[in-house]
């Protein structure tokens, strides 16, 4: 049988994309589950944090859809690609002035 591969502090940083200290912290007040091995070395299983880092993703989508409506997003699409749009509309006019010429 083989035995399940347990995370380390700084793998668990690096998925989580957060410092070590936070890691330690979380593992802490209890928001990740971790395990201590001869009580002082903390270890993660892997599919628990992809789990909370799932729940993590969908909150903080969730959360975003809250916090910007369609109609703005909309508008910060024109706002940051109207040269791109522009220029495009622009030479489709031109290549049509050409080619019918």
């Amino acid at each position: 049988m083989s035995e399940e591969k347990l995370l380390t502090v700084r793998e668990v940083s690096i998925l989580l994309s957060v410092s070590e200290k936070e890691v330690i912290d979380m593992a802490e007040n209890g928001t990740i589950p971790a395990y201590k091995v001869g009580g002082v070395y903390l270890r993660f299983r892997s599919d628990q944090i992809q789990e909370y880092r799932k729940s993590l993703k969908s909150h903080i989508l969730k959360k975003l859809k809250e916090k910007y409506p369609v109609s703005d997003r909309i508008r910060d699409f024109f706002y940051f690609n109207d040269f791109y749009i522009l220029s495009a509309v622009l030479i489709f006019l031109l290549l049509v002035i050409i080619l019918r010429g």
